[in-house]
Formats: structure tokens, sequence, C-alpha cells
């Protein structure tokens, strides 16, 4: 990427990319039809001088507007009926949800709540019970990222947590897809590297995960692929030169690539990665950088062909399975991510974790098959460091 261009792409949503970009609020409310949107965000970017600028923009306009930011780090199903109690009692005709993936997640089941009869555990990502909700003049969602990884601005579900029993639970519903998407570069400036870490390993687990899960689906395999490449050009430069506008734009673009990819299905680090989120509030990103190497090792019989195809595409010098999980151990040890769980100073329940990843949804398009006495191995190797 040599120039950045503002431009406009339709899949598989409208998208609005370049720099400045959210700052075209006003004219992306008018095309959405958007009179009094609810803003959704987390409390930390609520003081964040690129939110204030937005805010102001509404003001200046004369856009009627609320804002709802009592949202978690892992946003939780009470969260979520807080907001939807707040956009009924505002009156609000939609949402801009603008932050990192937990503001992007509530805000897209904020929305679809508003309409819902049934509560929000219905909707879980089991059976067919997405097929039985209301769709009718369901609240447009604009979504603007500020982190490179969730990818949450171009998913068709939320993760949401349920306190009840200590789980995040998938809400699926095709309506979930935003309506617009604003990517917009200079919003992830300010990310810590620490975040630029963690967020844009998790956006390399959506699109590894993609590329080796079961299934055919040629398209998401492409755009994983293309997913792996940038996260190899650009991650590192993000994190050592948070001001690389060009490896920032990069990220955020590959972002929306891996939600993309992910269609297809995820795997085993996920499914170790969201019972460890729930209960031990570990950072999303963060687990799931720790646990690639192990789960890359489990399934290594199955998919060490498809890897080889890949190193060959990133131009690593060993094309080789080995040489590909080099490279992922040596690019964690650049970006300073731990080698093992043991170093989060935590103590964990693997019985009641293993169970968890067990019935996780992302077990199933695992390219390997997997027990609950190996995926309770592969807590263990991810403690001690077992390759």
């Amino acid at each position: 990427m040599s120039d950045i261009d503002n431009v406009s792409w339709n899949y598989p949503t409208p998208i609005w990319f370049g720099l400045g970009r959210s700052l075209e609020i006003p004219n992306a409310l008018e095309a959405q039809g958007m009179q009094n949107p609810l803003v959704v965000t987390d409390p930390e970017f609520t003081s964040n001088k690129n939110f204030i600028k937005i805010i102001e923009l509404l003001k200046n306009n004369k856009i009627k507007h609320s804002i709802f930011s009592n949202i978690k780090g892992n946003p939780t199903g009470k969260n979520v009926m807080d907001g939807v109690e707040h956009f009924l009692s505002n009156n609000n005709d939609g949402v801009i949800a603008i932050g990192g993936g937990s503001s992007l997640d509530a805000g897209k089941a904020i929305a679809f709540m508003t309409k819902q009869k049934e509560n929000l555990w219905f909707f879980e990502d089991i059976g067919d019970n997405w097929t039985r909700a209301i769709t009718d003049q369901l609240p447009k969602v604009i979504a603007i990222p500020t982190t490179a990884g969730t990818g949450s601005e171009t998913g068709r579900a939320s993760l949401i947590l349920d306190e009840s029993d200590k789980t995040k639970k998938i809400i699926f519903h095709p309506s979930f897809l935003p309506d617009l998407v604003i990517l917009d570069p200079n919003l992830t400036l300010s990310l810590p590297p620490h975040l630029t870490a963690a967020t844009g390993m998790d956006a390399l687990a959506h699109c590894l995960e993609a590329y080796c899960a079961r299934g055919f689906h040629p398209m998401a395999d492409g755009i994983a692929l293309e997913g792996i490449k940038n996260v190899k050009d650009s991650l590192l430069s993000a994190y050592k030169n948070p001001d690389d506008i060009f490896a920032r734009s990069k990220m955020l673009v590959t972002s929306s690539m891996g939600s993309t990819a992910f269609q297809k299905g995820l795997g085993a680090i996920h499914s170790l990665s969201h019972p460890i989120n729930a209960v031990n509030d570990i950072h999303h990103g963060l687990s799931n950088a720790i646990f690639m190497p192990y789960v890359l090792k489990f399934n290594e019989p199955i998919i060490s062909q498809r890897i080889q195809l890949l190193t060959k595409y990133l131009e690593l010098e060993n094309s080789t399975f080995d040489g590909f999980l080099s490279w992922i151990l040596k690019l964690r040890d650049e970006l300073a991510i731990p080698h093992t769980l043991k170093e989060l100073n935590q103590e964990f329940d693997f019985e009641l974790l293993s169970e968890m990843a067990l019935k996780d949804p992302s077990t199933g398009p695992n390219p390997r098959d997997i027990s609950l006495d190996e995926m309770k191995q592969l807590y263990i190797n991810s403690y001690e460091g077992i390759l």
C-alpha cells in the first residue's frame, strides 16, 4: 500500500474505508435514514479525542442522539438489555456502535433485541432458533471499529457473557451484519502496543482457523489467505511503529476480512479461548495468541499439507509445517505475547474449562476431532508450554 485512498466497498456489507471517514458520520446517518441514533461505546472510549470529535459533529449538525456506555470488556446480557431499555426510553431509531469488539457486539445485540419477544439467550447459535426472530423494522446499525482484531463490524453474531453460568454465548442472526461499516485507520492510532498485538493476533486467529476449518468454502479460504499475508506484512510494524498509518490500515481491513472468512467456521483456538475469557476474564485476543501454537500442533496430522501451501504464499524460508510454527512462535515473541498460560499468574479449573470448550460451537469446525481428554490436555500443554 503506497498510498491510502478513500474507497467504498459493498462486500460483505457497505464499507466506507479511508482516513478521516468517521467524520462523515452525518452523511452516514442520512444515508441510513437515522435521525436519533443511540451511540454505543465502552466507558473508556468516551474520553477519547476521536469520540469527542464525532459527538461534536452530531451536535453541530443538530442531530439528536443519546449515548450508552455501560458495557464491560466482556459484554453481558444485562449490558445488552440495559442498552435496549435506554434505546426505547430515548425513542432512538438506530445504533452507532463505535469502539472495540465489545462495543460493536453490544451495539448489534441491542439493535436486534429492541424488537424481540423472546429473551436474548433464546437466540444462542444452537439449532434454528434464529429463524424465529422478529426482523420487521429492525433498527439499522452503523459500526465503527477502533481496534483491528475482532472484526465484529462484518460479523453476523455477537459474543455475550451469560453471568448466570459464566459462559460466553454466540448470539446469531444474519441481520446482526451492520448496515454500514466505517473503517477509519486514524481511530486505531491511539491503540497501545499490547492491544495492537492482542487484537492483531485475534485477526490472525480468525483467518488461520477459517483457512484450516472443515468444509468447502473457496471464497472464505481466499480471504483468509490474504488476511494472513497482511498480518505477516503489517502487524509487527503497527506494533513497533504505532504511527505507521499504512500498517494500521492493512490491519484494520484484515480484521474485517477475518470475520468475513470465518463464516466458514473456526476451531479449537476459539473453543479454548471462550471459556477462559468468561471464567478468568482474560482478553480474547491474548488467549487466542497463547493457544495458537498448541492447537496448530494438535491439528498437524490433518492440516500439514494445507499449511505447507500457506507457507509458499507467505514466502517463508522454511515451507514446512514446522517452518510455519516457528514463524508463529517468533511473531508471538516479538509481540511480547506470553508463551504459556502459567505466565498470566492465574488459577485455572481445567476440568470445568474443558467441558465448556468441548460444547463451544467453534469445536465442530475444528479440522481434527477432539475429545474431552484431548481438550484438557491442550489446556495443560498451553499452561506448561508443551509443544
